[in-house]
């Protein structure tokens, strides 16, 4: 009977117990056979997940600096993969498909780590031109980071996902799945699925690289451009601004409205409360000010302090999942785990093998803070300790946050480490241009390391669900982090060359502008407002008292209001597709058919932003001859058309 139930699948292809709680004497048996060997680790396969690894590395840079917002690449990937297996005719390819996803997922993470404080140098070297930043800081800082991500989280993953199976709802590795698992029971299914995703890729990157590249349309529509708002924005400091690409508004779609309207939410706090009180009753210098420098000068470092007293409260939350875990890896280091090591898809890198690499990782740390960026040996070992603690003691929390809501908030971690690290600088006499490069170098391996943890445990969860041999994923995923490292330090430097990240016309950097205001106080004597972080701070610890999810509101808070209103758009537009029927089944298959045309907008508007970058940086420069006004006209008309698009498509499901 038992063996019966085993082959019980859902539509999907994948056994009936794959998304829920195990009984006490059930098993997960997953799609590829444990009993045999699986075609994992080809030519094919590695060569496929470098390529992938390298373009999406450029597009999530791209992307990544000019909203704030990092796509995973795991979905368009895994579908680029599926369709390239089906047209070459490779047979029982889902283990290969495993692999070229796992390699090429390094780029969203990489690009996260470094996006999200290496930039900050750039901005802070337009103040201080003494500050001189160079690609192997970044590509190391990136390259270290993601090892250390890798060797922390190898010993959690038994806990996250075998342990946890059916408790968590890893809502990034189940969209993957479904994709990767599709080419193995319908090959029919993947090829739509593949003509889906270039289809929407292409009308998402046409669109966005006309915006990027002529202007024909706003790429931000504003209230502030009608007279109107300009009264209004006047007198009140209220202003309303939604950013029109179409990448965000994918990535409002997969996120979610609940999710979504928390991270809303936090924004409109900020620029419908905070702001016009500030700018209304404050003192006479804040209230002569504009909203974005209101915004950007005092606002937002409430949500500051909010992201990182939430990131205090994730490790607390998180204490018994680092001693549980800490407890396995010391045991199995003594021999003593159990039989189920032996079992090919349970197989990870040898612990013994893991302590090793994590001491050559952590004396590559030491030696590159020492010589590559503090020189002074008792002062890069300071440096070095405030790394490796918060680096693993935050790798709990952040794969905690993917398992659970599909989002890694590794900027708001990495902020916390900041200060915390400038603090202690400060305090041993590294401060300065010199504490500044440090920090933000620092910074960038904490935030990598963070983002890697956070993103592997999807990988992992993918391989778990499929049957993958977890050794074969581990392994392979250092030559993903390696490709991505160096190309995204590659394309920072070319960013930095054509757009800049502070100034009228550069790109947002969101994240890498608020690190650079933490930063600069700190280290050149400034006034630190200190006040602000602990509102902030208090703030998260009401919000999570109330059972509000505090780091996605306070995230919120210092991502400027244009970047979060397409979110919830997205998230609203997925609400609507996903109970547009009365048959729970036709929502369920119109919901992920706009997760797939979803992912294409995200893919395609981020490669074709990667384009128009090309394009500026050649030369071209394009004189737009309709007005203001016009320009905001037409925005809201190719937006409206883009989200009535979305729906449509999505809800082209046949009962």
């Amino acid at each position: 009977m038992k063996e019966t139930e085993e082959k019980i699948v859902t539509p999907t292809g994948l056994p009936e117990n794959a998304f829920r709680e195990l009984g006490a004497d059930e098993e997960y048996t997953p799609v590829m056979s444990p009993a045999h060997d699986q075609k994992e680790v080809t030519f094919y396969s590695v060569t496929m997940g470098v390529i992938m690894a390298i373009v999406f590395s450029a597009a999530a840079a791209y992307l990544g600096l000019k909203v704030g917002q990092v796509f995973e690449a795991a979905i368009p990937i895994a579908i680029i993969a599926v369709g390239l297996s089906g047209a070459l005719g490779k047979k029982n390819a889902i283990g290969q498909n495993v692999i070229i996803q796992s390699i090429g997922a390094c780029s969203g993470v990489i690009v996260a780590g470094a996006i999200f404080t290496l930039p900050a140098l750039f901005i802070l070297q337009a103040k201080y031109p003494d500050i001189v930043v160079n690609f192997y800081q970044i590509f190391l800082s990136s390259l270290l980071g993601g090892i250390l991500g890798i060797l922390f989280f190898i010993p959690f993953r038994r806990y996250f996902v075998k342990d946890m199976h059916g408790k968590y709802p890893f809502p990034e590795a189940t969209a993957t799945t479904q994709v990767l698992v599709s080419s193995q029971s319908a090959g029919k299914s993947s090829d739509g699925q593949a003509k889906t995703l270039v289809i929407a890729s292409l009308i998402g990157g046409i669109y966005d690289y006309i915006v990027a590249t002529f202007g024909w349309w706003a790429e931000t529509v504003v209230s502030t451009a009608a007279g109107w708002g300009a009264t209004l924005s006047e007198k009140t400091r209220l202003v309303l601004s939604c950013n029109t690409g179409a990448a965000l508004l994918g990535l409002g779609y997969i996120v979610g409205l609940k999710y979504a309207f928390v991270i809303f939410a936090g924004s409109i706090f900020v620029w419908w409360i905070v702001i016009p009180l500030m700018g209304t009753y404050g003192a006479p210098e804040i209230a002569a000010l504009a909203p974005d420098a209101i915004f950007s000068g005092y606002a937002r470092m409430i949500g500051i302090g909010g992201i990182a007293m939430a990131g205090v409260i994730g490790i607390v939350k998180s204490w018994g999942i680092i001693v549980q875990a800490v407890g396995l890896a010391g045991r199995e280091l003594k021999g003593k785990s159990s039989g189920s090591k032996e079992v090919r898809w349970q197989m990870d890198i040898s612990m013994k093998h893991i302590v090793f690499f994590i001491a050559l990782a952590l004396i590559a740390v030491m030696l590159f803070f020492w010589f590559g960026v503090i020189h002074t040996l008792w002062q890069a070992f300071v440096a070095w300790l405030v790394v490796v603690v918060i680096a693993f003691l935050f790798t709990t929390v952040a794969a905690n946050a993917i398992a659970i809501v599909g989002s890694n908030p590794v900027s708001g971690m990495t902020l916390m480490t900041l200060i915390i690290a400038s603090a202690i600088f400060v305090g041993i006499g590294l401060k300065g241009t010199s504490g500044i490069v440090a920090s933000m170098v620092i910074g960038g391996v904490v935030c990598t390391a963070l983002s890697m943890a956070g993103g592997f445990v999807t990988d992992l969860k993918i391989g778990y669900w499929l049957g993958s041999t977890p050794r074969k994923q581990e392994s392979w995923k250092f030559l993903g982090t390696l490709v991505s490292a160096a190309t995204v330090g590659g394309v920072i430097m070319v960013l930095n060359e054509v757009y800049g990240f502070s100034g009228p016309n550069a790109l947002v950097a969101p994240q890498a502008n608020a690190m650079a205001n933490v930063i600069e106080p700190l280290m050149m004597g400034g006034d630190t407002p200190w006040i602000l972080y602990m509102v902030g701070a208090i703030l998260a610890l009401i919000l999570n008292w109330l059972g509000v999810p505090a780091l996605a509101f306070c995230l919120g808070m210092f991502i400027p209001l244009s970047l979060n209103t397409p979110m919830l758009v997205g998230g609203a537009v997925a609400y609507f597709v996903s109970n547009s029927s009365k048959d729970q089944a036709v929502n369920d298959r119109r919901r992920d058919r706009g997760t797939l045309i979803s992912s294409g907008l995200i893919a395609g508007g981020a490669l074709f932003g990667v384009f128009a970058a090309i394009t500026r940086f050649a030369g071209y420069e394009y004189a737009n001859p309709l007005s203001e006004g016009m320009t905001q006209i037409l925005g809201c008309v190719a937006y409206a058309l883009l989200i009535g698009y979305l729906i449509w498509d999505s809800k082209r499901v046949k009962k």
